[in-house]
């Protein structure tokens, strides 16, 4: 059986899990052409390409919003150790404070340590961001609601896989936030998950997990972090509310990372898609691929590994 393992030694996020998934070997063009299926692509943009984390070369995948979005921007940036390079025919976006070079070939430059190559024809964007959900203020006005998520992939036409898959976890997202702020599912608003990135990480995910042929998922323990993270609705311990709410009855593993190393999707995702929690299992490897996370700690590689083989 063709079993795909999470092994989430640094935690788990949507943005991660793309990430690892084309590492592995999956085809990001072809996801790219099954999104547009959600008629919402004139609101983002796709970036995929290698960065180096404590010596792990691994595939650090970024959704950006574009000026038509009327998302709410949750991306926190970050001005710190990442240097990344984009070639190909692609739009430079300069956001903040980041400085933006264009010579030629249209390059971006974050300034920093970390260095990320991305070739193609596809639009590729080069932004370095915190994890897509950044907790960051959220806006009514932008956000969607789980209900118009749920037509919007029930309309897509996407293979049944897909569709099941997606609805499952963000029906588990959707279910945590209505359960913490005392709502019914089809009156939760989706502000920290709900912007085009999360629907793009959840469903990216989905179509590339199907395309990969995978008949069973397992994972590790999930780490999530701990120290405090500002959300909308004030400080907050790690891990935050909705994460902790998703992974009831997911083994926790400890760690002494003061940071939020799970976030809602990530959490989502391998609670809905996993049969079993535990160690890697006896398979014959096939592929392994490298998911870059965008914070950097200085003695732990912050990416998330999978592992794809047989299961005899």
């Amino acid at each position: 059986m063709r079993t795909l393992y999470f092994d989430c030694f640094s935690g788990i996020s949507g943005d991660m899990v793309i990430g690892a998934l084309i590492d592995a070997g999956a085809d990001p063009l072809q996801m790219e052409e099954e999104l547009k299926k959600l008629n919402i692509d004139e609101e983002y943009s796709l970036s995929w390409g290698k960065v180096v984390k404590n010596g792990i070369t691994s595939t650090k995948f970024d959704v950006i919003l574009t000026s038509k979005s009327e998302q709410p921007h949750e991306h926190s940036h970050n001005h710190g150790n990442e240097h990344s390079h984009s070639h190909g025919h692609e739009h430079s976006h300069n956001h903040g404070n980041e400085h933006s070079h264009n010579h030629g070939h249209k390059h971006s430059h974050n300034h920093g340590n970390e260095h990320s190559h991305s070739h193609g024809n596809e639009h590729n964007h080069s932004h370095e961001t915190e994890p897509n959900h950044s907790h960051a203020p959220h806006n009514h006005h932008g956000s969607r609601t789980y209900k118009q998520i749920v037509e919007a992939i029930n309309e897509a036409n996407l293979n049944e896989s897909v569709t099941n898959m997606s609805l499952a976890i963000f029906k588990k997202i959707g279910e945590a936030e209505g359960h913490i702020h005392g709502l019914p599912l089809d009156k939760v608003h989706f502000h920290e998950v709900g912007a085009v990135d999360s629907i793009i990480d959840i469903i990216g995910a989905a179509i590339l997990i199907d395309q990969l042929g995978i008949e069973s998922v397992q994972s590790s323990a999930i780490p999530t972090g701990s120290g405090h993270i500002h959300i909308d609705h004030g400080v907050y311990p790690v891990p935050a509310p909705a994460t902790l709410e998703i992974l009831k009855g997911v083994p926790i593993a400890s760690n002494v990372i003061r940071s939020e190393l799970a976030t809602p999707t990530g959490a989502a995702i391998a609670a809905v898609l996993a049969e079993k929690f535990g160690t890697l299992p006896a398979m014959t490897v096939e592929s392994i691929g490298y998911g870059a996370g965008t914070k950097t700690f200085e003695n732990h590689p912050n990416v998330l590994r999978i592992i794809i083989g047989e299961i005899q």
